[in-house]
């Protein structure tokens, strides 16, 4: 652990921009807190009354959330939980929550678990019979899918792609036909190769909007198709949080009249008119009332 215990009535208050407010006190549970993803403004009352008030603060990187808390006021004790973590730091949290005590988990940015670990944490606890309670507030893919400008209809969040560009193209494929904009997370240095797999996989003319640095100073939305962003970003040099959003596929075009009449034909030639129309209405999506008519009239 790092910071050791506080006061007790210091660890129940913060600041904010020098007015001082008092935390309620917890009950026993785990609280899954989000952070600010950029900008510090952007934490919610309910997360710093849960930050000041909690018995021990479990975050992937004490420095990082430190200065969170430091903007704030708040003195916490923290304990470091991250993916590397041994399974005494999972021991460590779980034996709080046995002592009643309450736990904040944060990740470094953003909402805990959405591509960060905790994952067993929480289902650990659940098990043990302890609460999980969300604290909800920012997450990167919400905030770029809201200004994007791309469908928000439905979204398929796919987090980190594998690094290798054959085991990141066979995934791409796995979801190439989604029909909801696709969101993920890359790492400055490889968002040229996961737009080149991109393109290749998917299609040169789809949209995309690369989202940098959202809610900091830097913040840009770039869109174009994947052809052009995979040009514009092939030599790297980029810098910064990043969100690549990928359009859904474009539906495919309805089937003419006379590629209806051919199908219901060849179907007719195999079964009966219920048959047929139902038949075909599986494959085109059509309504099978109108095929059992249309193909009536070409049995007679």
């Amino acid at each position: 652990m790092s910071d050791g215990p506080k006061d007790h009535e210091e660890q129940r208050s913060f600041r904010i921009r020098g007015q001082p407010f008092s935390a309620p006190a917890l009950d026993s549970a785990l609280y899954l807190v989000a952070t600010p993803i950029g900008n510090l403004a952007d934490v919610t009352l309910r997360a710093l009354d849960t930050l000041a008030a909690a018995d021990l603060v479990a975050c992937e990187d004490t420095r990082v959330t430190r200065k969170l808390l430091d903007r704030y006021g708040i003195s916490a004790k923290l304990t470091a939980y991250h993916e590397h973590s041994k399974p005494a730091a999972h021991r460590r949290i779980l034996a709080a929550l046995e002592k009643s005590l309450s736990v904040a988990l944060v990740a470094d940015a953003g909402t805990p678990l959405i591509s960060d670990p905790g994952a067993a944490l929480v289902a650990d606890a659940r098990a043990a019979g302890h609460r999980v309670v969300p604290i909800p507030g920012p997450s990167s893919a919400v905030a770029a899918l809201s200004a994007a400008g791309l469908s928000t209809d439905a979204f398929l969040f796919l987090g980190f792609l594998p690094s290798k560009s054959h085991q990141r193209q066979k995934r791409l494929e796995e979801v190439a036909r989604v029909p909801a904009t696709l969101a993920l997370f890359e790492s400055p240095n490889r968002i040229g190769a996961l737009l080149a797999d991109a393109c290749a996989t998917l299609g040169a003319e789809r949209e995309a909007v690369v989202c940098r640095e959202v809610t900091k100073l830097h913040e840009t939305f770039d869109r174009g198709t994947l052809e052009a962003l995979s040009k514009r970003y092939k030599e790297g040099g980029v810098k910064g949080e990043i969100v690549l959003l990928i359009a859904p596929p474009d539906a495919p075009a309805p089937p003419s009249e006379s590629e209806v009449d051919a199908l219901l034909k060849d179907a007719l030639q195999a079964s009966g008119v219920r048959e047929a129309a139902q038949s075909v209405a599986e494959m085109t999506g059509l309504p099978r009332r109108d095929l059992y008519q249309r193909a009536l009239a070409l049995k007679d």
